[in-house]
């Protein structure tokens, strides 16, 4: 099966696509054929990937202004819209941390506000579109392998994942009956600008040694199991959460 097939002609809209794996995201559905929505607080790194996108083919992209932690963004982003979207990919997040002990609840409720409320107002809104309009729809969480399994020092990051877990089953459960299907990609430690330079650290060197196939992931590690859970070929899944991670899941205590 074609998985990239699953995709042409589609509208996908991409949440935190102004870097990281949104921007990977909304360039792979656009190799694929569909027309890409990427919404993000800064719009100017938007307007720059939709003319990566156009100029490399895209059939179609646009840009919208999200800010996902406030609902009223949210409402005017899909005000703004120029068609429902057929795929909502709630990929914007946030990562803070320290000590749980010294992390102040400002902090907390930044990430929780926009990696789990966000993901929460994004995918209900979307539902409550394509309901009224008759129509299914398909939503991708990111979530992450921390929303499965804990680590030090990121501890309102893992309980935001672990509410995406929870709350792709609650969705996917409830709106089977509409048409629209909810399922959650959990990446590992995927090698990105933010991130890369810590690998190349002490600690983060033992991280890897802690990962089976003992080496970082790749954004293009996750493409086939995207375009799985964005495309028709998941048809029968709904409520799931697929792990992209080397392994790490399954690594010894």
């Amino acid at each position: 099966m074609d998985l990239a097939a699953g995709l042409k002609g589609r509208h996908v809209l991409v949440t935190g696509a102004s870097g990281g794996l949104g921007d990977h995201f909304a360039r792979l559905c656009a190799s694929c054929g569909a027309a890409v929505t990427v919404a993000a607080r800064r719009k100017e790194k938007l307007d720059a990937l939709v003319r990566d996108l156009l100029a490399a083919g895209a059939p179609e992209a646009r840009a919208v202004a999200l800010d996902v932690a406030d609902p009223d963004s949210v409402t005017a982003a899909f005000a703004a819209l120029h068609a429902l979207p057929d795929v909502v990919v709630n990929n914007a997040g946030i990562a803070e941390g320290g000590a749980a002990i010294d992390v102040d609840i400002a902090t907390f409720d930044r990430v929780i506000d926009t990696n789990l409320r966000g993901v929460w107002a994004m995918s209900v809104t979307a539902a409550r579109a394509w309901r009224d309009a008759g129509r299914g729809g398909v939503i991708v969480n990111v979530a992450s392998i921390l929303g499965l399994r804990v680590a030090g020092g990121v501890g309102p990051y893992t309980v935001s994942k672990a509410g995406v877990v929870q709350m792709t089953q609650a969705l996917g459960l409830e709106w089977a009956r509409y048409g629209i299907r909810v399922n959650a990609l959990a990446p590992g430690y995927i090698g990105t600008d933010i991130n890369r330079e810590f690998f190349e650290t002490p600690p983060g060197q033992a991280m890897l040694k802690r990962i089976p196939m003992r080496r970082l992931g790749r954004p293009e590690d996750l493409d086939g199991a995207f375009l799985l859970l964005a495309g028709d070929a998941s048809g029968w899944m709904t409520g799931a959460t697929l792990p992209v991670d080397g392994g790490h899941l399954v690594s010894g205590l």
